[in-house]
């Protein structure tokens, strides 16, 4: 293990039986209180995006805001959230898609893309997948490029790497730590 998994690893607190029994949810503000820690992240984050020639950044509700924001900066580029449904003024394209138990949209102002740009997705958590795929199909519909998915831990038990797979369409898929 390297030495940022390790320090990214012991900032990240597990919460049992939240939201629901059962689930063992992964409590990043511990995370994001430390600023050596929050640092390292952005540092790591902001290097793929530099990497992947990204021109933009998107963060993905809501956790991907913090962590996309200050990556964006890190790498000198540009960032767009990507919002849930409603909640972004003016012109927007939408995206629907298929949750465990109902559906949700996502929005983005698709001005704000162009043809010449390299999206990097960033968000906390890669688990089914359905929201990182939502947004690669909302960025394609804006007309821009997907320069790669990147997050901080991927739970790999619940398959959204498999699911990404033919949505990434060679796109690489990057996450710092895999649980």
């Amino acid at each position: 293990m390297t030495d940022i998994e390790q320090l990214l690893l012991s900032r990240i607190r597990d919460v049992a039986d939240y939201p629901e029994p059962g689930v063992m949810f992964k409590d990043i503000t511990p995370l994001l209180a430390d600023p050596t820690a929050f640092g390292a992240l952005t540092e790591a984050l902001a290097e793929i995006a530099v990497r992947q020639s990204a021109t933009k950044v998107v963060g993905l509700e809501a956790r991907g805001f913090i962590l996309g924001a200050p990556v964006a900066v890190r790498a000198g580029v540009g960032f767009i959230p990507v919002r849930k449904a409603g909640k972004l003024p003016g012109a927007t394209l939408s995206q629907a898609y298929d949750l465990e138990y109902g559906s949700a949209e996502i929005e983005i102002h698709a001005e704000d893309l162009t043809a010449d740009d390299r999206v990097l997705i960033v968000d906390d958590v890669l688990a089914t997948g359905g929201t990182a795929e939502a947004s690669l199909e909302l960025i394609r519909r804006a007309g821009a490029q997907v320069a790669g998915v990147a997050v901080l831990m991927e739970l790999s038990f619940l398959g959204g790497r498999p699911r990404l797979e033919t949505s990434l369409a060679g796109a690489p898929l990057e996450s710092l730590l895999t649980i």
